[in-house]
């Protein structure tokens, strides 16, 4: 069974929960972009990931990528269905119209890529950089380096790959070593000769394009050591006049997952180069491709675990057995010795709670998707930087969330198949081993708990997430019960993280013990406030919704309760300790 886009689903909770429309509409750039062209472009885009890309997946898991002679072959039917897409305009759906783009707001191109990660995460891996590398380039290349590069990345004809990882190095990239001498001046500016190797690359080397644009993170010389001596070069497989750059692959490496994605070794042997942005100055240039990346990843998240509760559900619609508890089943005939597995609770409640974590989550990435382009469309100030302040905050929470439960879930979901879920021809156990990479890539979750605690929370003492919880109290009705629910975690949260901040300031380490705990309170309580918005919608009055709806108050706002008493008995600790301490050295 191949993974099937719903877009019924995605409209309902885009346009009658979001409002998405109506949102984007406020925007001068989105003006003319109403509910009926973004359902035609969902519609069209569901369509075609459902027929071209998703079957591809089983085989491009089971045949994968080969490496001969310097040269990498993606599984049958990768390149054609690439090249379908980018002559589509696919990757430019929401590149800039002077850029060879669509125009058309993120939020369309993040579903689109949701759906990609749900049908065939290993093809995805290929296109899935291609917006962040246009958003660096865009914003921090030279004139000369656009006008070569720029609308190549847009379209999609050439992809892009971010060089950022070394053996060394991991998440650290302080301790990046690469190499960038300078060479002299070319059409294309102050070119330089890259040498060294990078580990971990999506897509290095492939069949796809004829071109690849490598964004490498390298040194110049008598740069400073640690992150501040780092900048970033544009770095092409092929050089303008054509000719193949010193630029190699080394070996694909063999993986748990991702089978269909070459993961590369790629050596830089004083391959050309251009600098992107100013001189130690690369990190800056590199996080707009993260931070787009990062949310991109969320997704992932999403689509994995829907494509996941899709083989679960359809076998729990099929499969009989035993006898379930509590009144006869209606599905039971008379020659039917067992119940249908969706009757059996225990296997209904894990399909609810993955189908729960499924459309909180599309709430809120959508939101945030809106709210990107808020923050670059907005003719006010102050809308333009409450949008960004979202999109910081949020960003780590869903990628880390997400991207878990992606894992967890999927994992669930392969015990409602038993036995049959562990053999390879139902699918779910790819899906399990492919989620598994998105909690460690674009960042780790542990790194992702640090950003939004330690640099997100604490700088400010926690002003401006004291403030969007505040947005998310006012849109709240206490007179509802699953609004009051999310209402007194909210409150408790709030006072929480007053004491945390203080707590903090007494204990170093105290925020990096419980950075995974708050990320998860916070995901947790954003996942109620979601499903506040949804309960609130018309037409979430039948059991597709209410099933969820229901797992929602009895299985996961729970959690945000054991997770704040885990947090608490580290800040009790940190309180005494510190406490004694001070009463000590006042005696």
């Amino acid at each position: 069974m191949s993974y099937l886009p719903v877009s019924a689903d995605n409209a309902f909770l885009l346009f009658d929960v979001l409002k998405a429309d109506e949102q984007l509409q406020r925007l001068p750039a989105h003006a003319a972009t109403d509910r009926a062209l973004m359902q035609q472009v969902l519609e069209e885009a569901g369509k075609w990931v459902g027929e071209v890309v998703a079957p591809l997946s089983r085989e491009g898991d089971e045949i994968g990528c080969r490496l001969k002679d310097g040269k990498v072959s993606t599984p049958p039917g990768f390149a054609q269905a690439y090249q379908d897409f980018w002559q589509a305009g696919w990757p430019a759906l929401a590149c800039a119209e002077e850029d060879g783009g669509q125009g058309l707001p993120w939020v369309l191109e993040g579903v689109l890529y949701e759906w990609l990660s749900a049908a065939n995460h290993g093809w995805t891996m290929a296109p899935g950089l291609l917006h962040g590398a246009y958003e660096c380039l865009k914003h921090h290349g030279s004139e000369a380096l656009k006008a070569q590069y720029l609308g190549k990345i847009a379209s999609g004809q050439w992809l892009a790959t971010m060089c950022l990882t070394e053996a060394h190095a991991g998440s650290d990239l302080g301790l990046v070593r690469t190499q960038a001498e300078p060479m002299g001046d070319t059409a294309l500016g102050a070119s330089h000769a890259v040498t060294g190797t990078k580990i971990f690359i999506s897509g290095g080397e492939h069949d796809l394009t004829d071109n690849i644009v490598h964004l490498v993170l390298a040194r110049l010389p008598g740069a400073p050591a640690g992150p501040r001596g780092l900048s970033l070069f544009l770095v092409p497989k092929l050089l303008p006049e054509g000719q193949r750059n010193a630029v190699v692959c080394e070996r694909i490496e063999e993986k748990m997952g991702l089978h269909g994605s070459p993961t590369c070794v790629m050596r830089f042997d004083g391959a050309t180069g251009w600098l992107i942005g100013r001189e130690g100055a690369g990190l800056n240039a590199m996080f707009v491709m993260m931070n787009a990346a990062r949310l991109h990843v969320a997704l992932q998240g999403v689509g994995l675990l829907d494509a996941a509760w899709q083989k679960a559900r359809a076998y729990a619609l099929e499969r009989r057995q035993m006898r379930a508890p509590g009144a006869v089943s209606a599905s039971r005939g008379p020659g039917d010795a067992a119940d249908l597995l969706i009757e059996h609770p225990a296997l209904r409640r894990t399909l609810d709670v993955q189908r729960a974590w499924v459309d909180g989550g599309r709430v809120l990435a959508y939101q945030t998707g809106i709210y990107l382009d808020q923050a670059r469309h907005a003719e006010a100030a102050k809308e333009r930087e409450q949008a960004q302040q979202w999109c910081s905050l949020i960003t780590p929470v869903l990628k880390a969330a997400w991207t878990q439960q992606a894992f967890d879930g999927a994992s669930a979901c392969l015990q409602v198949f038993g036995g049959h879920g562990y053999m390879r021809e139902w699918g779910v156990e790819q899906i399990v081993r492919d989620a598994r990479v998105a909690m460690i890539y674009e960042g780790t979750n542990e790194i992702q708990a640090i950003d939004l605690l330690v640099r997100k929370l604490l700088p400010d003492e926690g002003q401006v997430f004291g403030q969007w919880l505040l947005f998310l109290r006012k849109s709240l009705d206490a007179s509802r019960a699953l609004d009051a629910e999310v209402l007194r975690r909210l409150a408790e949260l709030r006072y929480f993280s007053t004491l945390l901040v203080q707590g903090c300031k007494e204990d170093e380490t105290l925020a990096w013990r419980v950075a995974d705990d708050f990320l998860r309170c916070v995901a947790v309580l954003l996942m109620g406030w979601a499903w506040a918005r949804i309960a609130a919608a018309p037409g979430t009055e039948g059991q597709r919704w209410q099933g969820p709806l229901q797992a929602v108050t009895q299985r996961v706002l729970p959690e945000m309760d054991w997770r704040l008493q885990l947090m608490k008995a580290q800040w009790r600790q940190t309180s005494m300790v510190h406490g004694v301490q001070a009463a000590a050295q006042s005696a």
